[in-house]
């Protein structure tokens, strides 16, 4: 890493970062993450009002023990008020940032002006990161997007809104709300962003290999890069990119610094554990089959497998039925690279016999 970023007091040792996902970005993944080098992992969104912080389904969200490293609460709404009460209440749960959200576009989210929607209303903005800010005495930063829509890029003026307001750090989808998820993603407004304030920026968006987020970090000058969906059943692509990344500050050449099929093997089988442990049988499994349904994208041969587990409802059963597909896995993919080296191994040896056939010709 050339420079160290700094969130408050806070010093991230990585220039990669997981972005919060609803649904997603739980505990276990984040913890596994950071595991592979995410410098910061930020939680699902919660709500502001905490009165609704008591259920089953926030105090998951909202329990930050056993998390491995730092904690950050992301919380959404509108109101500047019960957002600063939230930020507030934070501390005392151990969060050690707040981070508000102004990026997500879903329409649930958006239809109560929170999420994006805030983006249309800059006064709002203003009131908001103020009242936060005020109110809080963690750092706190700001997951936004590039504006609201295509014609009305606005992101610049509210990144210049929220570093006046105090705003530790931003973290830019380059989409705007309008564009959700379709398309690809731009940068170019990430990088007028960066250039138009002095707080750490955060590059997201289309970021889902390691080569992909060194053209972005180049393109934009961001500090860092965040990845949502390039993470999911591939975790480990936060240690592909920082061993990338170490190789091009050390001038050498780019390569993929994969992770072991053994590792990838015990990888989710933690999760899976994980995840029982957390929310339960029921609701363990549930959660369970969407991650699988992610790592089975980047496991060849996995059909029936994926097939198998979207039925399964005991925890036991979803558990032993993955590690031993992924046992078969490990042993095909170990058969195919030693028939692949042992094919090579015999190639090679025939082109140095033709060769030295030349040769000899060649002399004689």
């Amino acid at each position: 890493m050339d420079r160290p970023i700094h969130i408050g007091p806070h010093v991230l040792h990585g220039r990669a970062l997981l972005a919060p996902m609803a649904g997603l970005s739980d505990q276990p993944f984040r913890n596994i993450c950071r595991s592979f080098g995410a410098a910061l992992a930020v939680s699902e969104m919660s709500i502001a009002d905490t009165r609704l912080w008591h259920s089953r389904k926030s105090g998951t969200r909202l329990d930050f023990q056993g998390e491995n490293g730092l904690r950050v609460l992301q919380i959404a709404g509108s109101e500047p008020t019960q957002l600063a009460e939230a930020a507030r209440a934070a501390a005392g749960l151990g969060a050690d940032i707040v981070d508000i959200n102004m990026g997500c576009p879903a329409k649930k989210v958006c239809k109560k002006l929170s999420g994006s929607a805030l983006l249309k209303d800059e006064l709002l903005v203003s009131r908001i990161l103020e009242a936060v800010t005020s109110a809080c005495k963690l750092p706190v930063t700001l997951k936004m997007r590039t504006g609201w829509a295509p014609d009305n890029r606005n992101g610049v003026r509210i990144a210049k809104i929220a570093e006046a307001a105090g705003i530790a750090a931003l973290a830019v989808h380059g989409r705007t709300r309008a564009c959700m998820f379709h398309g690809k993603a731009e940068y170019n407004t990430i990088r007028e962003i960066k250039s138009a304030v002095s707080i750490p920026v955060f590059a997201n968006g289309d970021i889902v290999s390691a080569r992909k987020a060194s053209e972005v970090l180049l393109a934009t000058g961001a500090d860092a890069v965040m990845i949502g969906r390039g993470a999911l059943g591939r975790p480990w692509i936060f240690h592909e990119l920082n061993h990338s990344l170490d190789e091009q500050l050390a001038g050498e050449n780019l390569t993929n610094g994969s992770v072991s099929l053994q590792a990838q093997r015990d990888t989710i089988v933690q999760h899976l554990n994980a995840l029982h442990q957390l929310y339960g049988e029921d609701r363990g499994v549930r959660v369970g089959r969407k991650h699988l349904t992610w790592y089975c994208k980047y496991l060849k041969g996995s059909t029936e497998f994926r097939k198998q587990i979207v039925r399964i409802e005991s925890a036991e059963h979803q558990l032993h039925l993955t590690m031993d597909f992924l046992d078969k896995f490990q042993d095909l993919q170990e058969t195919l690279e030693q028939s692949e080296y042992s094919r090579n191994k015999v190639f090679s040896a025939k082109e140095n016999i033709k060769k030295e056939s030349v040769s000899s010709q060649t002399e004689g």
